[in-house]
């Protein structure tokens, strides 16, 4: 089975209890970069936004809260099963009007080219079966002027913290995440994707490749977290 369909029956699998299961791997602090994120996505005006990846959608209901009111956040996932709950949501938080959903392949996405403000993927982008295209869908669906803003797990530069990181996600996660979720093969899988991922400097280049201007990068609680941003 090709990796794209493979991670889609596993993100629908696990989608009921991803919630919590999200928050594990962040360490409960994901939506602390979210906000930082956020920053570098709203701008005061009537934007257009697509939310890569954007799963059970915290991502694409904090944009649509902090957005001004005609602006539009579209959120694409390939998996039906993450996205099902996220109106819900949206609808508990009174945002549901400037919310617009589809199941998509980020790799081939169903828009014209300069269609949107800014492009956003938030922990998504190291599921992607070809990286480099992605991005290059990004820049494809960007307008001129445009900004991808990209959330990723990192591995920590300490050493110390990387030890106890490593204890964490290679053995305590997959553990938990296997009994909540009934599926310990999404939870050995999700930790060893975060290692899989370029160093920040890799990534960087491959957005500038891509065609990406302006490209830089962030990290937050000591590289557990990374944000990488590229200009149109």
């Amino acid at each position: 089975m090709p990796k794209k369909e493979k991670i889609e029956q596993m993100f629908n699998d696990i989608a009921p209890s991803y919630d919590r299961l999200n928050h594990l791997m962040s360490l409960g602090i994901d939506n602390i970069w979210r906000k930082k994120a956020l920053k570098e996505i709203v701008d005061g005006t009537q934007q257009q936004i697509l939310d890569v990846a954007c799963g059970t959608g915290d991502s694409t209901i904090a944009i649509a809260k902090a957005m001004e009111p005609g602006g539009r956040v579209t959120g694409i996932d390939i998996s039906a099963g993450m996205m099902e709950p996220l109106m819900r949501k949206a609808a508990h938080e009174g945002v549901h009007d400037r919310i617009k959903l589809l199941q998509a392949d980020a790799l081939r996405m169903p828009f014209e080219a300069d269609s949107f403000h800014r492009v956003t993927c938030a922990f998504g982008i190291r599921n992607f079966e070809d990286r480099k295209k992605g991005l290059a869908e990004f820049l494809r669906v960007l307008k001129p002027g445009g900004r991808a803003v990209i959330l990723e797990l990192g591995i920590p530069d300490k050493p110390f913290i990387k030890t106890l990181y490593d204890i964490y996600f290679r053995h305590i996660l997959p553990l938990i995440g296997g009994i909540i979720s009934g599926n310990r093969a999404a939870y050995r899988y999700l930790p060893e994707s975060v290692y899989a991922f370029p160093r920040p400097e890799t990534f960087c280049a491959m957005m500038e490749r891509a065609g990406f201007h302006n490209v830089r990068h962030r990290h937050f609680t000591f590289g557990l977290c990374r944000l990488f941003i590229g200009e149109k």
